[in-house]
């Protein structure tokens, strides 16, 4: 038996509700199932006594839910997958302060994390898990009704046009798990998710939404529809066999959602449960971003318009997997994108396809590499070159040679941040003097959650924020400093969107003299502060203090950042 177990034993025992005689022979009694359940099993306790004794245990306050009026304009303060995932419910609103009450009063992370997401007083209070259970199922509805609850759903978009296959087909039709698959994406592209995730596990399906940047979970039917579900997304694809469950697989589907058409790129894994499937939504209009749309203030959009204007040279976007690099290259490209102009990218795979752009796809099976593609796209008299990222010697040696022979180059490298690009370079093999001749700058960036235009309210910054962003208190004389509150706008979130906070290192002559004489990347770094580049965390802090995002957010981005 658990210490938990035995000390709430003895709280039951203090409580009055457990004799020593009834608890001596619950040990001679019980089984593999440990003394608790023993004397739950036998009769001798109720699930009420254990939530009491666990809500004392832990000086909780213990509900008996059946005793009290809950009403529907409290529970739907939380929404209906927070409370089957976390088990917890809104009961009471007294004074501005949310009351709810959990099944399990020791759950810390729940608390924590309901604490975070709820963003408002609440006070916890302990429930039986089977009285929880019966007013979610009363409020929301059963979890294994999800099926028939999406179908429902779709009563208003029955009857339209809503979700067809790119060739014509319908992708909606009489069978239910059609229907479940169609509105599964709809509603994946209406929340603005870009990726789905649909994973089996020991006892259920599980369906999860990535919202600017975070999972959601959703939602999900019961996993009996599991097979069928991953058999109808693989039917979609055209590629992929429904016969083979045993290895990976990669497809995509192509839909028309009303008038827009969205590719989804769908990638399945065999796991122990079964195939757990991760599809990328592709929104082609997501790309045809201006700059600010990007992040960028003006001052650093002036800077980086200079740039891409310029006739040749090496661009450079570093930064993890993640964090936006590709979004902000075709964001280049889109505002490039003239008919005096001819661009030309080599891509790994080409996910969005651009209309007034060669793109070239590499195909390493049969021998298609980005040194061979890039080679014969030379000979294709181009302007302005992509290179989806720059991987090794031979690639980076192209592009050297492609900047100076008079085309303008843009590429992504993994770095974390924009001085350190230059050394990448270098320690692929790149010789110092054609980095420096080459490279005309270099942009790091990260993503940053956008506060919810709709239901931002005025805030004030911690003195934790304050010091973790070195912020002077007469900065804030002219800040606007914002909180998320959440709102049917953003699902409660209080974020909608995402936007870059960038570093910009840009080389001038003595910059190239220090990598002619191979200066460290510290040295550049203090250069490149001379010249007046902002850190990563002081771009946050201009968007903070713009009201813009939170210091949460930029903290938690920028952590790396330690200028």
């Amino acid at each position: 038996m658990s210490q938990n177990d035995e000390f709430t034993v003895e709280v039951l025992r203090d409580l009055g509700l457990l004799t020593k005689s009834q608890i001596d022979h619950a040990r001679v009694e019980m089984g593999e199932v440990g003394l608790l359940q023993t004397l739950l099993q036998s009769g001798v306790l109720t699930q009420q006594d254990v939530s009491r004794a666990l809500a004392a245990q832990n000086s909780m306050e213990f509900v008996d839910l059946a005793q009290i009026q809950v009403e529907r304009s409290v529970v739907e303060l939380m929404q209906a997958e927070d409370t089957r995932r976390y088990q917890a419910l809104p009961i009471a609103l007294r004074e501005g302060v949310l009351i709810i009450a959990l099944a399990d009063p020791m759950a810390m992370q729940t608390m924590d994390d309901l604490t975070y997401k709820m963003r408002r007083d609440m006070e916890f209070v302990c429930a039986t898990p089977e009285a929880i259970q019966k007013l979610i199922i009363r409020f929301h509805g059963d979890a294994d009704d999800a099926t028939s609850g999406l179908l429902k759903s779709m009563g208003d978009v029955e009857g339209q046009d809503v979700v067809r296959d790119e060739e014509g087909g319908q992708a909606e039709g009489d069978a239910p798990v059609i229907k479940l698959v169609s509105m599964l994406l709809f509603e994946a592209y209406t929340n603005r998710a870009s990726d789905i995730h649909i994973e089996p596990l020991e006892t259920k399906l599980r369906v999860r939404f990535r919202i600017d940047g975070v999972l959601q979970e959703m939602q999900a039917p019961p996993k009996r529809l599991h097979g069928a579900i991953v058999s109808r997304l693989k039917i979609m694809s055209r590629s992929m066999s429904i016969a083979e469950k045993r290895l990976p697989q990669d497809g995509r589907i192509q839909i028309r959602l009303g008038e827009k058409s969205v590719d989804l790129r769908v990638s399945t894994i065999p796991t122990v449960h079964g195939e757990s499937v991760v599809m990328r939504i592709l929104d082609k209009t997501s790309l045809m971003l201006g700059l600010p749309d990007l992040g960028f203030l003006s001052d650093d959009q002036a800077k980086f318009e200079q740039c891409v204007n310029l006739p040749d040279g090496i661009i450079l976007v570093t930064g993890p997997t993640g964090s936006g690099k590709t979004t902000t290259l075709y964001g280049c490209l889109n505002y490039m994108n003239k008919p005096d102009r001819k661009l030309i990218t080599v891509e790994d795979p080409v996910e969005y396809q651009m209309n007034g752009i060669n793109q070239v796809p590499v195909n390493a099976s049969i021998g298609m590499t980005f040194p061979v593609a890039l080679r014969s796209i030379l000979r294709q008299a181009p302007n302005i070159i992509m290179i989806g990222e720059i991987r090794d010697n031979e690639t980076a040696s192209i592009a050297v040679n492609a900047s100076l022979t008079g085309h303008l180059v843009l590429s992504t490298l993994h770095t974390n941040d924009a001085p350190s690009a230059i050394a990448r370079l270098v320690d692929i093999g790149v010789k110092p003097f054609l980095v420096s001749s080459s490279v005309r700058a270099v942009v790091a960036q990260r993503l940053v959650r956008r506060l919810c235009p709709a239901c931002k309210h005025p805030g004030e910054l911690s003195e934790y924020e304050m010091s973790a962003l070195q912020i002077e208190p007469g900065m804030l004389s002219q800040a606007r400093v914002m909180q998320p509150a959440g709102c049917e706008a953003c699902r409660g979130k209080g974020f909608k969107g995402r936007m870059g906070i960038f570093e910009m290192f840009l080389v001038d002559d003595e910059v190239r003299n220090m990598v002619n004489n191979n200066a460290s990347t510290i040295s550049l770094r203090q250069r490149a502060r001379e010249l007046g580049m902002r850190t990563l965390r002081e771009d946050g802090v201009r968007k903070v203090l713009a009201g813009l995002t939170t210091a949460d957010e930029v903290i938690s981005s920028t952590m790396a950042d330690m200028d």
